[in-house]
């Protein structure tokens, strides 16, 4: 969240936000329920003073024994404590309908974030590798799936409904492999590895900034006070909720977990494949640094390069991509995608996405910091997506395929993937590593 002076003093930069990402919220009605607010707790705190006044003078009465004038000012009490129980209600009352318009409010964007309405706006920053040219016709991911036993599909529906699927042999352990050299990459880095609760807490969904605006896009528990997590960001940011950390030097986080996202809004779209489905895993970077601009664009600069390392030792082709205003979420300040290259698509397919939140998230969760004068001070915070399957074997596959169906594994894979340098249809032998 935004703190709500600063709001009071940037309304027009506030007002260009919501209009930028499309957020329903009135800025001029949440300015008079906040000037509102602020009045009915002026009132409140000069009838609680009175009654205390009040109170201290019946105590000092009576210990004078003057009971007849101690009992006339408890007539007078009774009068302030009756008006105050209304006012306290009103206050009650005000602060609610305040609350649920600032939780509405987005957090402003970079000066160098594109101006747009969706992701057809995002503009793209580069190009990195070349796209394959096929002297035969590719199959997609399904068919290369089908042909190497990868991946059934039917049978996940049967088992879970819709967008729901089974990884098999070599293709669960690509969905393992992936995942493991991301957090290679990561530790390499000094990032340190934790394993998350994936059953979060309302109030860690709220004060990571994924509700309100994302509720619909959450599996809520029946029963309990839970959901399942749609990342793993959310445990790994709410592992410093309401602390007060040492931030001179970044503190990096890392987790490999399943996530699970309802998709409501998708109806009828990627419903063929893996590109958008309900339970994925997703190996996550979370970084919490000091207020510092320079310092979290830096962090922003870092943890998107380690995903582009990921994609070059994945030997795929891929554009990084600066995503507009529309495109973001409530909470992000800036924000990179990277989108990597789908032949059955015939189009760059997003992989990948880093986001600089500055202060926002942390005011939500309450990460603070003391800075070098001692004062506590709202944490920067960033995230980053260093690989996300089984979207990523899609570019896997279909990039990565050749005339007579096999598939060639990347180097970079081929320790995770038992020696395997290559998949072959199973009535052939798959060729192993030499010793």
């Amino acid at each position: 969240m935004l703190d709500m002076k600063w709001v009071r003093e940037h309304a027009e930069e506030v007002r260009a936000a919501v209009r930028n990402k499309g957020i329903r919220l009135s800025v001029d009605e949440l300015l008079a329920r906040d000037e509102e607010r602020r009045r009915l707790k002026r009132d409140t705190d000069v009838l609680r003073e009175r009654r205390n006044r009040l109170s201290n003078e019946i105590g000092r009465l009576m210990g004078d024994k003057r009971r007849d004038e101690a009992q006339a000012i408890r007539s007078e009490t009774k009068t302030v404590n009756a008006k105050l129980a209304e006012l306290e209600a009103e206050l009650r009352d005000s602060e609610e309908r305040f609350g649920v318009l600032y939780e509405l409010v987005p957090n402003v964007v970079s000066p160098d974030s594109p101006i747009g309405r969706s992701d057809e706006d995002n503009v793209e920053l580069k190009r990195v590798g070349e796209l394959p040219a096929y002297p035969f016709e590719p199959r997609d991911h399904m068919e290369l799936g089908e042909l190497h036993g990868l991946i059934d599909v039917p049978r996940g529906v049967k088992t879970g409904g819709s967008r729901h699927y089974y990884l098999k042999g070599a293709g669960a352990l690509l969905h393992r492999a992936v995942q493991q050299l991301a957090l290679d990459l990561l530790l390499e880095r000094g990032f340190e590895l934790l394993e998350v609760p994936l059953m979060v807490r309302e109030e860690a969904m709220s004060h990571t900034g994924f509700f309100p605006l994302g509720r619909d896009q959450a599996y809520r528990l029946d029963g309990i006070d839970g959901y399942m997590a749609g990342t793993s960001e959310v445990p790994l940011m709410m592992y410093y909720s309401g602390e007060i950390v040492e931030a001179e030097t970044p503190i990096r986080l890392a987790a490999a977990s399943m996530c699970f996202r309802s998709e409501v809004g998708s109806a009828g779209r990627d419903v063929r494949g893996l590109y958008r489905v309900h339970q994925f895993a997703k190996v996550e970077q979370v970084v919490i640094c000091k207020a510092d601009p320079a310092v979290s664009e830096a962090i922003l600069q870092e943890i998107t390069a380690n995903a582009e390392l990921l994609l070059q030792k994945l030997e795929l082709p891929y554009r990084q991509m600066a995503v507009c205003t529309g495109d973001m979420s409530q909470k992000t300040y800036k924000q990179y995608d990277l989108e990597t290259w789908m032949p059955s698509r015939a189009a760059y397919g997003e992989t990948h996405s880093s986001s600089n939140l500055h202060d926002f998230q942390a005011r939500r969760a309450n990460i603070r910091y003391r800075d070098e004068d001692g004062t506590l001070r709202y944490c920067h915070t960033l995230n980053n997506t260093a690989v996300a399957s089984p979207r990523i074997l899609i570019p896997l596959l279909e990039n990565h395929q050749r005339e007579d169906g096999s598939i060639y594994i990347p180097e970079a894979l081929q320790p995770y993937m038992n020696g395997l340098t290559e998949l072959r249809p199973p009535c052939e032998p798959q060729e192993e590593a030499e010793a």
